[in-house]
């Protein structure tokens, strides 16, 4: 009997432990602060994006293979059945999106950008099947789309879709879903410092240092897990870059407004586009997607796909001007086409071969007035990448950074910068331009902008300022002024008959000299939400609780009142 005793003392003792730990666990990742668990998961899903991103890239690869798309024949495309793949792709990309719901069907960085935004990071699981299928299709077939959307799409599902299912708090759920986008762009790209600071610029737009370790971590299993199945490769280090002399510089600041107009032009396009087409039929966008990609390949192959023959026309020797110039505008039309009529696909890769075209004709140009120019062609070519990318996305500085891990070769980075100046200033000032993501979002009508208070709110859970010291009673009237009293100021829940939560206070009649039992009706928040949640439930009356439970009401775990969460916004944490 003793030993029984005693058994079931070490499992009682054993889940105690168990379930201090898980709260201490989730307490932890409530906070706004850098710790090992954070870290620790992030590193986790990150493994689990790059291994989606790299099945992929391999499928990506085989199609490839298949379809022989890097031989294609510039010579003979009229007779060539690989040049009318952008008609069987829109066909079959919208026969796939028929298979799916509707309301699944958005897609690309733009969406990821919105659910990060206003849901936490939270993209739905059943568009990602969306996103591979047709993103690869949409890349095998030639349109002018890049590699990043699916990237920036599945790492955000992958890594989301397990932080829900570990039940982690709202808080850390955006966390991974931004590593989880950083691990698939370093997947793709074997960029890992460009997809840390693309995420800070683009998705993030704030930089909190605990944000900052998560998202290395997994920017760095991305990129690991990149180079043991394809190679440390990097993918633009064949671009013959020459440092420039000091003397250039004047040239590269023309350069630079003349790129800033470029850039202004192609956004003002793309947006006028993707207006005119929002809210036609899908299969009608794809189609004339479709069209004007096959009849510009019939002309223009080389302006087919996600910007590598561009760039290798750019970098050719001894490139003709005016076929530069064709081909620019070539790529230009077919890229509008299919990101304005929503092929799936990014946006990085088609600017990085509109912004080599235009570096290596400015180059041409500047050339005939200053021969001593023509060498560096390919510095101008990688220059305009930066610039192009920089400006297009608003984000001058993961560009930069992208380029110099895509090239391997650091004396691009004062050029580069030179340039990328006036051409922000020229695009953004000049011709009044934003970011092509925030418009997007914009046109669809999806929201984005968080006012400051609920932002800093929604980096902390509730179990962060949850009261933990509550007494919680079944509906009995005749006890309940006793527990009352018993309490010692510490909150007293009732659950009445219909299983809802309701506090318990005892009021002073204002003419008569006698205290009244009251039962206030408390809305509940699980103990994965925000302080966010706590704020918007209790500002309307600006007093009053809310109760915290974990999986049902059945278990109420905390309660968070007005007053602590106002002197939690007056300290300044938030």
């Amino acid at each position: 009997m003793q030993f029984k005793i005693n058994k079931a003392a070490i499992i009682h003792a054993k889940r105690a432990t168990r379930k201090y730990l898980r709260n201490e666990f989730r307490d932890k990742l409530s906070q706004a602060k850098i710790s090992v668990q954070l870290c620790a998961l992030a590193l986790l899903f990150a493994i689990i994006a790059s291994l989606v991103i790299i099945l992929f890239r391999l499928s990506l690869v085989w199609a490839e293979q298949y379809l022989h798309a890097d031989s294609m024949s510039f010579s003979s495309t009229l007779s060539d059945w690989r040049s009318y793949l952008p008609l069987i792709g829109a066909l079959l990309i919208w026969l796939l999106s028929l298979l799916g719901s509707k309301r699944y069907r958005r897609m690309g960085i733009a969406y990821v950008l919105h659910r990060f935004k206003l849901h936490y990071g939270k993209v739905p699981l059943q568009s990602a099947a969306g996103q591979f299928f047709q993103a690869l299709i949409a890349l095998m077939t030639n349109f002018s789309v890049g590699k990043e959307g699916p990237a920036i799409h599945l790492g955000a599902v992958s890594a989301s879709v397990m932080a829900e299912k570990f039940s982690l708090p709202d808080n850390s759920v955006r966390i991974m879903c931004a590593s989880g986008i950083a691990a698939g762009i370093a997947a793709t790209f074997n960029a890992p410092l460009a997809a840390v600071l693309f995420v800070f610029e683009v998705i993030v737009r704030e930089y909190k240092i605990h944000y900052f370790f998560p998202i290395m971590l997994s920017a760095i299993c991305g990129a690991v897990s990149s180079q043991l199945v394809f190679g440390n490769i990097h993918e633009y280090d064949l671009i013959n870059v020459i440092h420039i002399p000091l003397d250039h510089y004047p040239i590269l600041l023309i350069g630079g407004l003349a790129l800033g107009c470029v850039a202004a032009l192609f956004n003002f396009s793309l947006m006028k586009v993707t207006a005119t087409g929002q809210h036609w039929p899908l299969i009608y966008r794809l189609l004339i997607a479709a069209v004007v990609t096959t009849l510009v390949g019939l002309v223009m192959p080389q302006a087919l796909g996600s910007g590598d023959f561009a760039i290798n026309e750019a970098i050719s020797e001894h490139p003709s001007l005016l076929f530069l110039i064709a081909l620019l505008l070539a790529k230009m039309l077919a890229t509008i086409a299919a990101i304005g009529f929503g092929v799936p696909g990014g946006l990085i890769g088609p600017l990085y071969g509109i912004g080599a075209l235009i570096g290596a004709i400015l180059a041409l140009v500047s050339s005939i007035i200053f021969p001593s120019i023509a060498p560096y062609v390919g510095l101008y070519t990688v220059i305009g990448m930066t610039a192009m990318m920089g400006v297009c996305l608003s984000a001058p500085l993961a560009a930069l950074v992208a380029l110099l891990e895509l090239t391997n070769d650091a004396s691009i980075i004062l050029p580069a910068m030179f340039v990328t100046i006036p051409a922000f200033l020229v695009a953004y000032q000049g011709f009044n331009t934003n970011s092509i993501l925030l418009k997007q979002l914009d046109i669809m009508g999806l929201g984005y902008k968080v006012a400051p208070l609920n932002q800093g709110l929604q980096k902390k859970g509730v179990r962060v300022l949850m009261d933990k010291r509550f007494v919680i009673v079944n509906d009995d009237d005749e006890l309940l002024l006793e527990v009352l009293k018993r309490a010692a100021g510490r909150p007293v829940l009732v659950r009445n008959a219909e299983g809802e939560i309701e506090m318990l206070r005892l009021e002073m009649q204002s003419f008569e000299d006698s205290t009244t039992l009251s039962r206030l009706p408390m809305p509940g928040l699980p103990d994965t939400a925000t302080l966010n949640e706590a704020y918007e439930a209790l500002v309307a009356k600006r007093s009053g609780e809310v109760y915290i439970y974990r999986g049902t009401n059945q278990k109420v775990v905390g309660v968070i009142s007005w007053t602590n969460l106002l002197q939690e916004i007056r300290s300044g944490q938030v």
